[in-house]
Formats: C-alpha cells, sequence, structure tokens
C-alpha cells in the first residue's frame, strides 16, 4: 500500500474516453482511498487526427466527482514537454506514475518526467500497458527507449510485456495483472439487461467489445460465426458493441457472405460508462479473438461481471484466463474459435462462474496498488 504521498498520475483522463482514461480515473481513486493526495496529468492535445481514426476522442458528460484532473500536456510540443515537467519538479511530487502505451507519446512523456525528477525527489514509475506497438510505425523503438531511460522502474500488465522490457532495460520491473475494472456499476438481472438493449430473451449472447482493429480479429470472429457448426444454431446471436476504427466494408463482406445478419446486433458506436453493465449483463460469454495481445482491459471487465470467456492464445490472455477454468483459450483461427464457443454453450457458462467469481479478489486494485507500492519504495 501507498499512503501520505503526493502522486502525479500522469497520462489519458477525463475529457478524453477509453480504457486508459479508465484505468488511470479508478486508479486514482484507489489511491486516494488509502490516504494519497492524488492528481492526474493529462492531455490538451493527445492524438493528431492522423492517429485516431474514430469518430471523437472526447467522452460526454461531466468530468469524473472527486478526483482532480488537469489537461496540460501537448503530446506535439516540445516546449510544453518542458514547462509542464518545470512545473511539476518545482511541486516536488513523491511520485509520478506515468502511463505509458504507444511509441509516439515516448518524446512528451518522457521529457516531461526528465525535467520532472531533476528536483532529487519525484521517483517516476513506468506503468506500461504495452511496449511494442501492434501496429508499427518509423520511430517507434527510438521513442520508446527515450521514455524507457527516463523512468527509474517499471510495472507491467502482462508478463509478455514485462518480457519485451527485459529486452530495453535492468532497472527494477515488476508484473503485476491488469485489475478487474469494478468501475461501470454492478451486474443487473439479464432479463432487466437485454430489456434496456431492446434484445430479446429468446437468444443466447455472445459479446464482441470494445473498438474494432484488425488486431482485435473481429472478421474471424465472423468467419467463426459462419462455421456450420454455429449457424446450425437458432438460439445463438453475436453482439458487436464498439466503434469501427478502421473500413467496414471487410467485416460486412464478412457478413453477406456468410448470411449472418440476422444472427448478429450491431451496436457500432462508442458504449458509454453507464451502458456498459448491460451489455456484460445481457452476454452469456465474452469473446477475444485477438490475433495479437498483450492484456485486455475486456478480460477484467468480464471477470467484473462474471461472464466467462472464450479467448485465443496470444500474448498475455492466456495468463488472465485459464484455459477450462474461466472459458477456453484457443487458436487464433476461425474454426477454433467456433470450437471453443460450442464447447462453452454445451457444458454452460454456469460451469465457470464459481472460479470466475474468486478471481475478483486476486485481481483487486488493492492488490495492483500494493505491488506498485513495494515497486516504488525500491532504490
Amino acid at each position: 500500500m501507498i499512503t501520505n504521498k503526493k502522486i502525479i498520475i500522469l497520462g489519458p483522463a477525463h475529457p478524453l474516453r477509453g480504457g486508459l482514461a479508465a484505468f488511470n480515473e479508478r486508479l486514482a481513486r484507489e489511491l486516494q482511498q488509502q490516504g494519497n493526495e492524488v492528481r492526474i496529468e493529462t492531455f490538451s492535445f493527445q492524438y493528431p487526427s492522423f492517429m485516431f481514426p474514430g469518430k471523437t476522442q472526447y467522452a460526454e458528460g461531466p468530468a469524473p466527482e472527486g478526483l482532480h484532473i488537469r489537461r496540460s500536456v501537448h503530446s506535439m510540443n516540445p516546449l510544453n514537454w518542458i514547462l509542464v515537467g518545470r512545473r511539476l519538479r518545482q511541486e516536488a511530487p513523491d511520485l509520478i506514475i506515468v502511463a505509458f502505451w504507444l511509441p509516439l507519446m515516448g518524446p512528451s512523456l518522457g521529457t516531461v518526467v526528465k525535467q520532472a525528477k531533476k528536483n532529487g525527489k519525484t521517483r517516476v514509475v513506468g506503468l506500461i500497458h504495452n511496449l511494442v506497438p501492434h501496429e508499427k510505425r518509423p520511430g517507434d523503438v527510438p521513442f520508446t527507449r527515450y521514455f524507457v531511460q527516463q523512468c527509474d522502474a517499471f510495472i507491467t500488465l502482462s508478463q509478455e510485456v514485462l518480457n519485451d522490457l527485459r529486452g530495453m532495460t535492468n532497472k527494477p520491473a515488476v508484473f503485476s495483472p491488469h485489475p478487474v475494472y469494478d468501475s461501470f456499476g454492478d451486474a443487473v438481472p439479464k432479463q432487466a439487461a437485454m430489456a434496456a438493449l431492446g434484445l430479446s430473451s429468446t437468444y443466447r449472447y455472445l459479446l464482441f467489445f470494445g473498438f474494432v482493429r484488425d488486431y482485435k480479429g473481429l472478421d474471424l470472429l465472423l468467419q467463426a460465426m459462419g462455421d456450420p457448426r454455429l449457424t446450425a444454431r437458432q438460439d445463438v446471436r453475436l453482439v458487436v458493441a464498439g466503434e469501427f476504427y478502421e473500413d467496414r466494408a471487410p467485416y460486412e463482406a464478412l457478413v453477406n457472405q456468410f448470411q449472418l445478419k440476422d444472427k448478429l446486433v450491431m451496436a457500432n458506436e462508442f458504449i458509454p460508462n453507464e451502458m456498459v453493465k448491460y451489455y456484460f449483463s445481457a452476454a452469456d460469454i465474452v469473446v477475444q479473438p485477438y490475433r495479437s495481445a498483450t492484456q485486455s482491459g475486456i478480460s477484467q471487465m468480464a471477470y467484473h461481471f462474471g461472464k466467462p470467456m472464450v479467448v485465443t492464445n496470444v500474448g498475455g490472455l492466456p495468463e488472465i484466463v485459464p484455459d477450462g477454468k474461466a472459458g477456453y483459450v484457443v487458436a487464433p483461427e476461425p474454426a477454433a474459435i467456433a470450437e471453443g464457443i460450442l464447447r462453452l454453450l454445451e457444458e454452460g457458462p454456469d460451469r465457470f462462474s464459481d472460479f470466475v467469481a474468486s478471481q475478483k479478489q486476486r485481481y483487486s486494485w488493492a492488490n495492483f496498488t500494493e505491488a506498485l507500492g513495494n515497486l516504488a519504495a525500491m532504490q
């Protein structure tokens, strides 16, 4: 546990939307509850337009209550990086926790903390969501190395990312699994959830949740839905809940090819926080057909809402979803994904409920901040 410290979390937060913002805000609440003074320093400008294919980077609605969030960092303005870093140096926080997920952010975040720690007091811990990007661009390696050089220690959310990090540095680093996302409300009765979403109680629902990009493998799942063994199941429907971050045409072609229109519920928009509980509560199974992954907040949302999963054996997903206990781990191929879904449907999702429920404590925010505190105390 960390207590009685002045802490800055550097990374996305409201009004920016998405999983990184949700993570930082939930971490801030946990650290505040432990008796720390916490502020989130977020971006005044995060992504240039060519980096963000969605409709908007910004959330609707008011800022979360009880959190101190300051919009200050312009990711593309080097003068801004120096000024923000100098201000933090003067404030002299005990700890800066800086989220890293994309090499393009290495120069801005690295320069801010490089300036801040010149006071000789502030310790910097890199919170590494992802080190090797899913979509590679020029400059990835030098930008990432620069960021890594500025941190004193690191916490990763998967063993795979820790292994990647060990190829760059021998500084103190630990792996602590992504905590359960419990900030989207509690589960609601399935019938109530289906009613809220306008879903028929006739069917059993598979859920693909989150923005759609190639590495997330929605096309593999659509092909799995076209498997004759699944098309023969008239009681199964797939809910796709998330905004497309790329061209929809290839996915629509698969829908037409396998005649899936009547087997899909397409909610292709950003799902606001207050609606998340309905999608997970209505689902029987959460499916993550990823081609590549480090870890996934979607798995932790499924744990929170008590849902078994079918995930592919890529990255850190098998670490979080033990095969045969929280669901099934399969190859990232349509036939294997279909097989995993069928097995889970035939055996019944309730078979996994006790194990899924037991994981909430293992993946608690208290456990995560304890690992973070132990790391921050290392010299």
